[in-house]
């Protein structure tokens, strides 16, 4: 049994992955920190585990993506957005993630921390990220 991918499932595919990068990053972050009764070392805490669970779940969307490219036809404009949104996942996975957290344990232990990039860099990959799936979701759905 041959699997065929088109590609209004790549678009859509891509469309629902951006939208649970905006629900957890964009929204529910940003939801988290306006609660008047969540203590910032514990809203620091809540968010570390927020992400890093949705890393996990992103490295297996990425995984499932680059199968259904091959079910749809590798092209190089698919290759090269795959591997942008891959290169963002290490970037933040490598870097981003684990510098976070530990200036969040630093945090939770009552230290205090000089301001830093790190947040800034992390909504620049996040945003990228959605932009990315974006653009994918539209060039898949505009195909003739």
């Amino acid at each position: 049994m041959t699997l065929t991918i088109g590609r209004p499932v790549l678009a859509l595919y891509c469309a629902c992955w951006a939208g649970i990068v905006i629900g957890v990053s964009f929204i529910a972050t940003i939801a988290k920190f306006s609660a008047p009764s969540l203590t910032r070392p514990v809203a620091l805490d809540v968010g570390a585990h927020t992400f890093a669970m949705l890393s996990r779940i992103e490295w297996g969307l990425a995984a499932a993506l680059a199968l259904f490219i091959l079910a749809a036809g590798l092209t190089r404009l698919r290759l090269l957005l795959l591997i942008a949104i891959v290169a963002i996942l290490a970037g933040e996975a490598l870097w981003i993630y684990p510098q976070l957290s530990a200036r969040t344990a630093l945090v939770i232990a009552g230290q205090p921390l000089p301001p830093s990039p790190l947040h800034a860099f992390s909504v620049v990959a996040e945003s990228s990220k959605v932009l990315l799936l974006a653009l994918f979701a539209v060039l898949e759905s505009r195909k003739p």
